[in-house]
């Protein structure tokens, strides 16, 4: 196996499965305190979760940078890892985002403490408990240089969104 210059470097990317849809690129992210899915993926997947979200106006920050993101409220999804004969099911509540990511989904500390789980970026790595044992699940580093470097092309639209976001503060500030 070859070498790399930085370990640790490239995002582990998984793909549970999150309320009977396999989604392919899960950010696994130990230093975010939130979960975090996206409206976009909720559509792909044919969700409706109208009945399902929980209104939310609080922010949340570090996800656009610079800037604070308010979620359109809060959704509870199941999520599971694994494989018919060993796997691991939990209920996991999701904010929900209404901008583009490079993934599907984020899956940060609360999640990975549900599933009582253990992140190894160096070796892209994740493990759990399962039913029948523990479960391993490995990383595809072509998949984790993919969604980084994709990752790395959105400033135009981060830039859009603080753009935005300071154009609708403008406004409000101006009628009252």
């Amino acid at each position: 196996m070859d070498q790399f210059s930085e370990p640790g470097k490239f995002p582990l990317v998984l793909d549970p499965v999150v309320a009977g849809s396999i989604l392919t690129r899960v950010l696994i992210d130990g230093g975010s305190g939130l979960n975090l899915i996206f409206v976009s993926t909720i559509m792909k997947m044919g969700l409706n979760i109208s009945d399902k979200l929980k209104p939310r106006k609080a922010p949340f920050y570090g996800i656009v940078p610079g800037n604070a993101s308010t979620p359109i409220g809060t959704v509870v999804l199941l999520v599971t890892f694994g494989t018919p004969d060993n796997y691991r099911t939990e209920l996991i509540k999701f904010e929900v985002a209404d901008f583009e990511s490079s993934y599907h989904a984020i899956l940060g500390r609360p999640a990975l403490a549900k599933f009582m789980a253990v992140p190894h970026y160096v070796y892209l790595l994740l493990k759990m408990p399962g039913k029948t044992g523990v479960l391993t699940f490995r990383g595809d580093l072509l998949k984790s240089f993919e969604c980084e470097k994709e990752a790395k092309l959105t400033p135009p639209l981060i830039d859009y969104l603080i753009l935005q976001e300071k154009y609708s503060q403008l406004l409000n500030s101006t009628q009252h």
